[in-house]
């Protein structure tokens, strides 16, 4: 039996309201996804429709709906299409995976599966005007900012020793560059990396590639090789991402597209732009048959110089030795040496006679010296009394008796003393 003095148990409590705003959520109060997604959808439904471009992937129908996924052409991002099958007949075969287009379409949030999605009701191709005029448009701005100017474009070196090459992943561009490079110069080495060289996967691929070779220092020169294609397949070597990301690589880079008709960005950018990926096989490396050649061609054109020089030479050192004045030396100095004696002679008498003649005058003027000379007059029996002090007597007063005196005669001198 319930005890009657117990208290009744108490109502349960009201439950809460939700939050009218998402900022007012909470981990204690939050949104069931019930309420989010229908406001997710309301809002989706707000946007307006949109004209979006790009490639045709994995077209399947059901009913009268085409399902469908639009990629974008030069990124890997893409959005889930459905379009009226009624609305793409006019395009027929060309409408399928692989093709470029722009759509009308609407952003629908499908609410029970949680996924965006896009319903179109037109489409139409993007021709190759179109295409064309865009590329022109981008030729247009890219040739303004310099990036095809010549003066950029830089030399490739003469023997790399590791090529960089981007090439497909299966095709024969990769074995058009490497066995032709090879038969060239069997020493040369490769990088390869293989990717994706058409459809929305190319530019982001290539421009990868391209700029890991470029961050390789053994790498010297980097070839971009695909072995040709349409235009529509060649649109990624044309996208500005990539032709960007080429002008930016700092090492020398070959475009061997492979193409004849129309030539892609990538050509204009590029270092050197080759015709073929074989091409640039032969552009990257010399023929070291044809390096021989000139090796030896340039040996025996030196050699002839050098044989040629000699004999120049030589007989321009026979002409002077065969001349009169080197074969007989002598016959230089001959004529004068007639003229050396005959001067050398009648110098000789001059002199002889002018030495007999001064001899004479001499002779003359000895004689008249000598005849005005003192020492004449002593040889005669004069002489010269002179005092002890040097001094000449003339007279008998200039003396006194005692005084010490000395007598110069012509042999000799005399010493006497004055009488008293």
């Amino acid at each position: 039996m319930q005890d009657e003095t117990s208290a009744p148990a108490p109502p349960p409590a009201a439950p809460l309201p939700l939050p009218l705003k998402a900022a007012d959520t909470t981990p204690e109060r939050p949104w069931p996804v019930r309420h989010l997604a229908p406001k997710v959808a309301d809002y989706v439904a707000r946007m307006p429709p949109v004209w979006v471009e790009g490639q045709v992937l994995n077209v399947r129908r059901w009913n009268s709906l085409l399902f469908l996924t639009l990629r974008d052409t030069d990124l890997d991002m893409s959005l889930s299409v459905t379009l009226p099958a009624v609305a793409a007949m006019s395009l027929g075969e060309r409408f399928t995976d692989g093709a470029h287009v722009v759509v009308h379409a609407r952003p629908q949030y499908q609410v029970k599966k949680g996924s965006l999605g896009f319903a179109a009701d037109r489409v139409r191709l993007v021709g190759l005007g179109e295409l064309l005029a865009r590329i022109e448009h981008l030729k247009g701005v890219l040739a303004a900012e310099g990036l095809f100017d010549e003066s950029r474009k830089r030399p490739l070196p003469f023997l790399p020793a590791v090529v960089g090459l981007v090439c497909a992943q299966q095709g024969d561009a990769e074995h058009d560059v490497v066995s032709n490079a090879r038969a060239r110069w069997p020493a040369v080495q490769f990088e390869i990396r293989r990717v994706t060289v058409q459809g929305p996967s190319a530019v982001p691929e290539v421009s990868a590639a391209v700029a890991e070779l470029d961050a390789d220092p053994r790498v010297e020169v980097i070839v971009v090789a695909r072995g040709g294609g349409s235009f529509e397949d060649l649109l990624p070597f044309s996208n500005e991402t990539l032709v960007r990301a080429a002008a930016a690589c700092r090492t020398p880079l070959v475009s061997a597209i492979g193409h004849h008709m129309d030539a892609p960005l990538l050509d204009l950018v590029a270092d050197l732009r080759a015709s073929t990926p074989t091409d640039a096989a032969k552009r990257v490396v010399p023929d070291v048959t044809e390096e021989r050649a000139r090796i030896v061609q340039a040996r025996s054109r030196t050699r002839a110089a050098v044989t040629h020089r000699l004999a120049r030479e030589e007989a321009g050192l026979a002409n002077l030795r065969s001349r009169p004045v080197l074969a007989r030396p002598g016959t230089l100095v001959d004529p004068h040496e007639d003229t050396l004696h005959r001067l050398t002679g009648r110098g000789r008498t001059v002199l002889d006679a002018a030495l007999a003649q001064a001899a004479t005058a001499t002779a003359r003027l000895a004689g008249q010296v000598r005849a005005l000379s003192p020492a004449a007059t002593l040889e005669r029996g004069y002489a010269v009394v002179q005092r002890a002090d040097g001094a000449v007597v003339r007279s008998p007063d200039d003396v006194t008796p005692g005084d010490r005196l000395r007598v110069r005669v012509a042999a000799g001198e005399l010493a006497a003393d004055v009488a008293p």
